[in-house]
């Protein structure tokens, strides 16, 4: 029996052996503070349930998540944001379920960050991915510490170094994503993976995950606490992060300093 609940950011279904989780946050499905706190509580719920070892994100019928709230990234509260966001994303990494993302619409920094690290990602070809924090002056601390395992040096620092952003169909091209499929094709495709992996042992594919993260597990850690610090206590005390906020929220070409 499916049971449904809808909260300010998310929405959640829990029809054993899926939980459901949709962000649903419009337009854009920008993370912010609150839906941090939601998806951390609906992600722990799911964990906790015996009966449900599938857990599924994705976003509303339009888009999956442009990104973390820029508002976010003010000196009073980036601390507060990172802490929060990469709980998330620890959250996930250490899941002993099987995490899908299912892609449509943008998913852009924090948005492809979250979809990245869960173990299958089927996307539309139409979907706009990409890591755009280096237009504001910042970085994207996740991606910075795992992306090029997933797509190699090369294409993770051009799209880190120069924000350009990417279709689904070239995502699926480079490892990012497994699939690309048209957006009538999404959900089906979604569906027969779930059916699929219905059909395995929980504590099977709980103990396979495990065994397949246990290399990168020893680093990510390691490597997204770094990444943080040097957010925090470098990124964060340069005039040009500051600028590159401001200009956005302000909706103005940054005057970049270098400082």
């Amino acid at each position: 029996m499916a049971v449904a609940s809808e909260l300010s950011r998310i929405a959640v279904e829990i029809a054993p052996p899926v939980s459901h989780i949709v962000l649903r946050h419009p337009p854009l499905n920008v993370i912010d503070l609150q839906m941090m706190q939601e998806l951390s509580l609906a992600l722990a719920e799911a964990e906790a349930m015996q009966d449900v070892f599938l857990i599924v994100l994705s976003g509303d019928s339009r888009t999956f998540s442009a990104g973390v709230d820029v508002a976010a990234h003010t000196p009073d509260k980036v601390e507060e944001m990172l802490a929060r966001f990469h709980a998330i994303i620890r959250a996930l990494v250490a899941s002993k379920k099987v995490t899908v993302a299912a892609v449509r619409g943008h998913c852009l920094g924090g948005g492809a960050e979250l979809a990245m690290v869960c173990d299958m990602v089927f996307t539309t070809a139409s979907a706009q991915w990409g890591f755009p924090e280096i237009r504001l002056g910042c970085y994207p601390p996740v991606a910075c510490t795992c992306l090029a395992a997933l797509i190699g040096q090369k294409l993770a620092a051009e799209l880190i170094l120069t924000g350009r952003s990417i279709k689904g169909s070239e995502a699926a091209e480079i490892g990012l994503a497994n699939r690309a499929f048209s957006d009538d094709e999404l959900a089906d495709a979604v569906e027969e993976c779930l059916d699929h992996l219905s059909k395995l042992s929980p504590s099977a594919l709980a103990v396979a995950k495990k065994a397949f993260y246990a290399w990168d597990a020893m680093h990510f850690d390691k490597g997204l606490a770094r990444a943080e610090r040097v957010y925090l206590d470098e990124l964060m005390n340069t005039h040009d992060a500051h600028e590159g906020i401001r200009a956005f929220m302000e909706k103005r070409t940054p005057k970049w300093t270098g400082k």
